[in-house]
């Protein structure tokens, strides 16, 4: 790391103070440290390896109404200060907006979550790139039709977080993150079938196996072979939790505060009524210990919390920032990131079900193991995937299918949830366990 949390602190208020000396009357500055590592290999060549070490500072300024930003990666006294000033100078020609504000309270104590692993920090790089090419090569030697790859990816980064503002708040947190994936590429008649899997963790023992990521991604590669289109059908259809965590990606653009307050949510003016089944409650966590999207604070400083955007079915709250709380009359839940309203661990709740036993459970139906394409209309909540998977026929994986279309709206997929797994892992901040929904439209043949 190039600062520690001392120095990076300083920094930060150091902003802060500049920005009030050149006529702003609130400021926050935040400032990002991180030490990042990727390798890519392919066969016994390394494709990619890139190392970046940076540093930069990201400062909001209040003044009178009017809101203003830039971001710095000169950290000298003098560039801090000319950034400051112009940007203080820029905010007096912006429109007047009631909500740009800063929060009203903030974190007021920073909890230990295990986001920092020093093993993560200490790792050579060379037992990185040795990773990726034992990846590539347990993939390619799984199978004998696995005869090229999209890749084999190792990284890891370690990213320091400092925040200071003008209402004397100042925390500041470091974090690891480390993760693998493979995509080998297998020949079908001709056809290429790609098995991608990965793992990813906070802490390096909490990362899956080479040999388990590699042998996963093969086992994919080979097993839609002698794929075929499914006789359209209303049917039972079960996402695997990979793909069940895009569909959890959908469900949070329709929570999202901005979305909601600008009409671009399926999900407006629903609070407190009943849309999913009861097997439906949706856990927003920001402080889950060593998950991907944990942080004792958000990007406005706001303590992160635990939130249960759908109870039971129910829709309790959306989740929002200071901004969007402000705009629909509500208080922020701590997702302030990136620049807007962001997940921190948002989950499905998990049942007490193996995948298998859903599967065991379906007479006929599709279980999902992929989507292509993105056709999800966040305002109308109408929900349309092309697919590829395996056809279910008396509780058993009956063969492999693809080149269909999985289509519903979201109310109704949320109410017809009727089977939830027991298989969440949290190796993403948007994660989910698989899951059934009892009919959907399955466009095949």
């Amino acid at each position: 790391m190039r600062v520690d949390e001392a120095v990076a602190l300083d920094v930060a208020r150091a902003a802060v103070a500049t920005a009030l000396r050149c006529g702003a009357t609130a400021c926050d500055a935040t400032l990002t440290s991180a030490r990042r590592f990727h390798v890519e290999a392919r066969a016994t060549t390394l494709e990619k390896l890139e190392g970046a070490v940076g540093t930069q500072l990201h400062v909001r300024v209040f003044r009178e109404g009017r809101r203003a930003a830039f971001a710095t990666t000169d950290l000298t006294s003098e560039g801090i200060e000319a950034g400051v000033a112009t940007v203080v100078a820029q905010a007096a020609q912006v429109a007047v907006d009631p909500m740009a504000a800063l929060p009203e309270r903030f974190a007021e104590r920073l909890p230990e979550l295990d986001l920092f692993d020093p093993a993560v920090a200490r790792r050579d790089d060379a037992a990185k790139i040795d990773a990726a090419l034992e990846l590539e090569r347990i993939a390619r030697a799984a199978d004998p039709r696995i005869q090229n790859s999209a890749g084999s990816h190792v990284g890891d980064s370690v990213a320091l977080t400092a925040l200071a503002n003008s209402s004397g708040f100042a925390g500041a947190y470091v974090a690891t993150r480390v993760s693998m994936s493979a995509g080998p590429i297998a020949i079908d008649d001709g056809q290429k079938r790609v098995g991608h899997y990965g793992s990813a963790a906070r802490r390096l023992d909490a990362l899956e196996a080479v040999e388990s990521v590699a042998r996963t991604a093969a086992r994919r590669a080979t097993e839609m072979f002698g794929a075929r289109k499914p006789v359209t059908a209303r049917l039972p259809v079960i996402f695997e939790r990979d793909v069940a965590a895009a569909v959890l990606s959908d469900l949070f653009a329709a929570l999202s505060g901005a979305n909601v307050a600008a009409g671009n949510s399926w999900l407006a003016g629903r609070i407190g009524e009943r849309i999913g089944s009861p097997a439906v409650t949706v856990i927003d966590d920001g402080r889950l210990p060593g998950g991907l999207g944990s942080a004792p604070f958000d990007g406005e400083g706001v303590a992160t919390q635990r939130t249960l955007p759908f109870e039971a079915g129910v829709l309790r709250t959306f989740l929002y920032d200071t901004y969007y709380a402000r705009k629909l009359g509500a208080a922020s839940t701590g997702n302030a990131g990136g620049g807007g309203v962001a997940p921190s661990n948002f989950y499905l709740a998990p049942g007490d079900r193996s995948l298998d036993e859903l599967v065991a459970s379906t007479a006929r139906g599709v279980l999902v193991m992929d989507v292509i394409g993105f056709a999800t209309e966040h305002a109308s909540g109408t929900y349309s995937r092309g697919a590829r998977g395996f056809y279910i026929v008396d509780g058993e994986i009956a063969y492999p299918v693809d080149e269909f279309t999985i289509a519903g709206r979201f109310a109704e997929m949320l109410a017809a949830v009727d089977g939830v797994a027991n298989d969440l892992r949290f190796d993403g901040s948007v994660v989910s366990p698989s899951f059934r929904i009892a009919e959907m439209t399955v466009s095949g043949t």
